[in-house]
């Protein structure tokens, strides 16, 4: 009986080896991926200003643009982008990238409204 026992203890002490060892080296791979995370957040930390800075030139650019277009180029774009938001819709795309195909339609909209209500207010239309 004594054998039995010790046998038994024995397996129990190499089951429990095991599960420390376990423990162990998911407890290392858990630190490497949190070392991990905190370098690119560090990294994309430092990259923000940049990213916001080059953002916002290229908002500037594209408002530019807008406001330097014909109004036939406008509605032409406005209804371009228009359709493809549509035909993304029905298509079934992911709602979110429907919604980013709204946002030129909504800046080309905006900008042919905001010409028509100045043109009203400044000078009457030729009919």
């Amino acid at each position: 009986m004594a054998t039995t026992t010790t046998t038994l203890s024995d397996e129990a002490t190499k089951a429990v080896d095991d599960i420390e060892e376990t423990a162990r080296g998911a407890h290392n791979n858990i630190a490497d991926a949190a070392d991990a995370v905190r370098t690119a957040a560090n990294e994309v930390a430092t990259r923000i200003p940049d990213a916001a800075a080059t953002t916002r030139s290229a908002i500037d650019e594209v408002d530019r643009q807008l406001k330097s277009g014909s109004d036939e180029m406008l509605s032409a774009g406005t209804t371009l982008t228009f359709g493809l938001a549509i035909g993304l819709l029905i298509g079934g795309a992911n709602r979110l990238l429907v919604a980013a195909a709204l946002v030129p339609v909504a800046a080309m909209g905006l900008t042919l409204l905001g010409r028509a209500n100045g043109r009203s207010r400044k000078e009457p239309r030729n009919s």
